[in-house]
């Protein structure tokens, strides 16, 4: 007689199974779940199945742990030594389990490994933009550190510096057992860095801080105040009495490649002019280089960026102004079109993807208590130098023979 409508009946999959005969022994188990007594026998039925192919899933979903630890004939708790690579498997189990994890197809959730007390192996990186070459070059290098460490990485992009939209852009970020990586080149990154709860995992890149402010953070940045003051010096020693500056929108009140600017003219007393208006993009160092052609006293701009330079160069042509003959321009970054141009670009070389991998080191070590010495504080990891790159858009002034 089959069981009432009070009795439920169990589905309970007991694998038995070697790796040379991929056979499973299934029994049935009636098992009553109201708290009524049942008078009904609990059928005992074998059959005989054949494991699926790797890779494929049954109807009830995904591999688990715990399949894979029945095909292995191991207890799951030595999949997840395995998974977390624990010193104390042996080597042939170890083998055993990373063969049977591949012919099922097993693949661990991240977010439950660490929940469970494993290591972070996921990072979510909040950016501002993802289209600017900084930004992207960042991008590239902690993607490519993080995959060679076993990583995930996600991407999320935060549409607004508003408080509202950056406490968003946070919490949907922060997930169980990740970690962030905040790139905070501009005012919306600087908001979503101080938004960032101080129990998450986090490191950033940054602009160069001011003063002694970076100390002891988790930051990781390219001397700009160094890299500009190189390039003014540059073109002062090639005869320009004096250099205007395309900015392009700080992070900060006091854009550190602007003071180093400003520095450099200050220190050979030479005149500093007024900032002349910039952004981003090409169009904004377009306009600001119809502005400053209309004036022949100008003979040296530097830009806040390479894109920026591209709207001055063109500027200048439209205008009659023959660069570098007239005027010398120089950018900032060593974007992948610089050395394309006409005339080619002298600029401030900044390894953006060697600033990203050093940024996910630092993660790495803040995370993993092995990459860790003792003191608990993570070992400091090398960081890009500025480079200036000497190409055909600067020269001497008008009037003055370039040197020989």
């Amino acid at each position: 007689m089959p069981p009432g409508p009070d009795v439920l009946l169990m589905r309970e999959i007991v694998i038995a199974q070697s790796l040379d005969t991929r056979n499973v022994t299934v029994h049935n188990l009636g098992m009553a779940v109201t708290g009524h007594t049942s008078d009904h026998p609990k059928p005992q039925i074998s059959e005989r199945a054949v494991v699926p192919p790797p890779g494929t899933r049954t109807s009830t979903g995904a591999v688990s742990i715990r399949d894979v630890a029945a095909a292995a004939g191991v207890s799951y708790q030595t999949v997840s030594r395995v998974i977390n690579n624990h010193p104390s498997v042996k080597l042939a189990t170890r083998e055993l389990v990373t063969a049977t994890i591949e012919s099922l197809g097993f693949r661990p959730n991240r977010a439950a490994r660490a929940l469970a007390g494993g290591p972070v192996q996921s990072v979510t990186v909040l950016t501002p933009n993802t289209t600017l070459y900084g930004y992207t070059a960042a991008l590239h290098g902690i993607e490519e550190a993080a995959r060679a460490a076993g990583f995930a990485v996600g991407v999320r992009v935060v549409e607004s510096a508003a408080p509202a939209g950056v406490r968003d852009a946070v919490a949907r970020a922060v997930e169980p057992g990740g970690a962030l990586i905040v790139i905070a080149y501009d005012a919306a990154g600087t908001e979503v860095l101080a938004a960032v709860p101080p129990d998450v995992p986090m490191a950033a890149t940054v602009e160069t801080p001011v003063g002694d402010e970076g100390a002891g953070k988790p930051w990781v940045w390219i001397d700009d105040r160094k890299a500009s003051t190189e390039a003014t010096r540059y073109l002062l020693g090639l005869g320009h009495r004096t250099v205007h500056y395309v900015s392009i929108p700080s992070s900060t009140d006091t854009s550190q490649r602007m003071v180093g600017w400003r520095t450099a003219l200050e220190e050979a007393g030479a005149g500093v002019p007024d900032l002349v208006g910039g952004g981003w993009e090409p169009l904004a160092g377009y306009r600001a280089g119809r502005e400053l052609a209309r004036d022949p006293a100008v003979t040296a701009v530097l830009c806040g960026n390479d894109d920026l330079a591209l709207g001055v160069l063109r500027a200048m042509h439209e205008a009659g102004r023959d660069t570098p003959g007239e005027v010398s321009v120089v950018g900032f970054d060593d974007t992948p079109m610089a050395a394309y141009l006409t005339p080619s670009l002298t600029t401030v070389r900044l390894d953006f993807a060697q600033l990203g991998r050093s940024c996910f080191a630092l993660l790495h070590a803040i995370v993993d208590p092995a990459a860790t010495p003792p003191g608990g504080i993570p070992r400091p990891e090398p960081r890009p130098e500025p480079e200036l790159i000497i190409r055909e858009s600067a020269g001497p002034p008008p009037g003055r023979q370039r040197d020989s």
